[in-house]
Protein backbone atom coordinates (compact mmCIF):
# COMPACT_ATOMS: atom_id res chain seq x y z
CA UNK A 1 0.00 0.00 0.00
CA UNK A 2 1.34 3.22 -1.01
CA UNK A 3 1.30 5.94 1.56
CA UNK A 4 1.25 9.72 0.50
CA UNK A 5 3.80 11.99 1.93
CA UNK A 6 2.29 15.68 2.43
CA UNK A 7 4.60 18.33 1.20
CA UNK A 8 3.04 20.45 4.11
CA UNK A 9 5.44 20.39 7.29
CA UNK A 10 3.69 18.76 9.97
CA UNK A 11 4.27 19.49 13.66
CA UNK A 12 5.17 15.50 14.33
CA UNK A 13 7.15 14.75 10.73
CA UNK A 14 8.24 11.57 12.32
CA UNK A 15 4.63 10.44 12.06
CA UNK A 16 3.51 8.91 8.50
CA UNK A 17 0.15 10.15 6.59
CA UNK A 18 -2.51 8.52 4.89
CA UNK A 19 -4.44 9.32 2.98
CA UNK A 20 -8.78 8.38 3.02
CA UNK A 21 -8.36 5.74 0.78
CA UNK A 22 -6.09 3.60 2.53
CA UNK A 23 -6.39 4.63 6.21
CA UNK A 24 -8.83 1.94 7.23
CA UNK A 25 -6.33 -0.74 6.47
CA UNK A 26 -3.26 0.70 8.67
CA UNK A 27 -3.26 -1.17 11.68
CA UNK A 28 -0.55 0.26 14.69
CA UNK A 29 0.77 -2.46 16.64
CA UNK A 30 1.07 -0.99 19.84
CA UNK A 31 3.40 -3.22 22.14
CA UNK A 32 2.13 -3.55 26.03
CA UNK A 33 4.25 -3.42 28.77
CA UNK A 34 2.82 -5.61 32.07
CA UNK A 35 1.70 -3.01 34.86
CA UNK A 36 3.51 -3.92 38.46
CA UNK A 37 0.00 -3.78 39.71
CA UNK A 38 -0.47 -7.53 37.33
CA UNK A 39 -0.93 -10.47 40.11
CA UNK A 40 -1.69 -13.68 39.22
CA UNK A 41 -5.23 -15.47 39.98
CA UNK A 42 -5.79 -16.25 43.56
CA UNK A 43 -5.58 -19.63 44.11
CA UNK A 44 -9.24 -21.63 44.18
CA UNK A 45 -10.58 -22.09 47.52
CA UNK A 46 -11.89 -25.40 48.39
CA UNK A 47 -15.04 -25.27 50.19
CA UNK A 48 -15.16 -28.54 53.09
CA UNK A 49 -18.37 -28.84 54.62
CA UNK A 50 -17.68 -28.30 58.59
CA UNK A 51 -16.35 -31.54 60.15
CA UNK A 52 -19.19 -33.14 62.48
CA UNK A 53 -18.17 -32.93 66.29
CA UNK A 54 -16.52 -35.82 67.34
CA UNK A 55 -16.76 -38.23 70.16
CA UNK A 56 -15.17 -37.94 73.64
CA UNK A 57 -13.51 -41.46 74.71
CA UNK A 58 -14.70 -42.44 78.04
CA UNK A 59 -12.74 -45.72 77.62
CA UNK A 60 -12.68 -49.47 78.15
CA UNK A 61 -14.25 -51.50 80.45
CA UNK A 62 -16.17 -54.02 81.66
CA UNK A 63 -20.17 -53.90 81.06
CA UNK A 64 -22.90 -55.92 81.94
CA UNK A 65 -26.81 -55.27 81.69
CA UNK A 66 -29.47 -55.20 84.20
CA UNK A 67 -31.65 -58.27 85.51
CA UNK A 68 -34.97 -58.82 84.33
CA UNK A 69 -36.33 -58.32 87.88
CA UNK A 70 -35.69 -54.06 87.68
CA UNK A 71 -38.04 -53.59 84.55
CA UNK A 72 -40.37 -50.88 86.10
CA UNK A 73 -38.13 -50.25 89.34
CA UNK A 74 -37.23 -46.68 89.92
CA UNK A 75 -33.98 -45.33 88.01
CA UNK A 76 -31.89 -42.62 89.87
CA UNK A 77 -33.03 -40.32 88.11
CA UNK A 78 -36.64 -40.87 89.36
CA UNK A 79 -37.88 -42.50 85.59
CA UNK A 80 -39.20 -46.04 85.52
CA UNK A 81 -36.42 -48.61 83.98
CA UNK A 82 -37.88 -50.17 81.27
CA UNK A 83 -35.47 -53.02 79.82
CA UNK A 84 -36.92 -52.35 75.99
CA UNK A 85 -34.98 -49.22 76.02
CA UNK A 86 -31.86 -47.64 75.35
CA UNK A 87 -30.51 -46.58 78.63
CA UNK A 88 -27.74 -47.50 80.70
CA UNK A 89 -26.48 -46.87 84.41
CA UNK A 90 -22.99 -45.06 84.71
CA UNK A 91 -21.62 -43.98 88.42
CA UNK A 92 -20.10 -40.47 87.12
CA UNK A 93 -21.88 -39.21 83.76
CA UNK A 94 -24.81 -36.93 84.33
CA UNK A 95 -28.22 -37.82 83.24
CA UNK A 96 -29.05 -37.26 80.07
CA UNK A 97 -26.02 -38.17 78.35
CA UNK A 98 -25.70 -39.66 75.02
CA UNK A 99 -22.60 -42.56 75.22
CA UNK A 100 -22.24 -44.93 72.53
CA UNK A 101 -20.96 -48.39 73.67
CA UNK A 102 -19.14 -50.47 71.22
CA UNK A 103 -18.19 -53.67 71.95
CA UNK A 104 -14.81 -54.77 69.72
CA UNK A 105 -14.79 -58.21 70.01
CA UNK A 106 -18.21 -58.60 67.21
CA UNK A 107 -17.35 -54.31 66.02
CA UNK A 108 -21.04 -53.68 67.50
CA UNK A 109 -22.15 -50.87 68.66
CA UNK A 110 -25.24 -49.07 70.40
CA UNK A 111 -26.12 -45.47 71.62
CA UNK A 112 -27.10 -45.30 74.90
CA UNK A 113 -28.90 -42.63 77.52
CA UNK A 114 -27.84 -42.77 80.86
CA UNK A 115 -30.83 -42.52 83.65
CA UNK A 116 -29.42 -44.71 86.23
CA UNK A 117 -26.28 -44.81 88.18
CA UNK A 118 -23.77 -48.11 89.20
CA UNK A 119 -22.86 -50.65 88.26
CA UNK A 120 -22.26 -51.39 91.72
CA UNK A 121 -20.28 -54.32 91.18
CA UNK A 122 -16.40 -53.99 91.42
CA UNK A 123 -14.52 -54.22 88.17
CA UNK A 124 -18.04 -53.10 85.78
CA UNK A 125 -18.01 -49.64 83.93
CA UNK A 126 -21.28 -49.29 82.79
CA UNK A 127 -24.65 -51.37 83.10
CA UNK A 128 -27.05 -51.51 80.13
CA UNK A 129 -30.43 -52.48 79.55
CA UNK A 130 -31.37 -55.78 77.70
CA UNK A 131 -32.45 -54.28 74.75
CA UNK A 132 -28.68 -52.52 74.56
CA UNK A 133 -27.32 -56.15 75.94
CA UNK A 134 -28.56 -57.96 72.68
CA UNK A 135 -27.59 -55.57 70.58
CA UNK A 136 -23.92 -55.47 71.46
CA UNK A 137 -23.88 -59.60 71.78
CA UNK A 138 -23.69 -59.44 75.30
CA UNK A 139 -26.57 -61.44 76.48
CA UNK A 140 -24.95 -64.93 76.14
CA UNK A 141 -21.73 -64.19 78.73
CA UNK A 142 -23.51 -61.69 80.62
CA UNK A 143 -20.57 -59.04 80.21
CA UNK A 144 -18.08 -57.99 77.39
CA UNK A 145 -15.31 -55.40 77.47
CA UNK A 146 -16.68 -52.58 75.69
CA UNK A 147 -15.38 -48.97 74.53
CA UNK A 148 -17.35 -45.85 75.74
CA UNK A 149 -17.82 -42.61 74.02
CA UNK A 150 -19.58 -39.25 75.13
CA UNK A 151 -21.48 -38.93 71.80
CA UNK A 152 -21.29 -34.80 70.67
CA UNK A 153 -24.38 -32.87 70.53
Amino acid sequence: MPLAASSAAAPDAAAPRVDAATSAAVIELVPVQPSAEVTAPAPAIEERAPSAPQDTVIGRGSASYYAARFHGQRTANGERFDNTDMTAAHRTLPFGSLVRVTNPANGRSVVVRINDRGPFTRGRMIDVSRAAAEELGLVARGHATVELALVAD
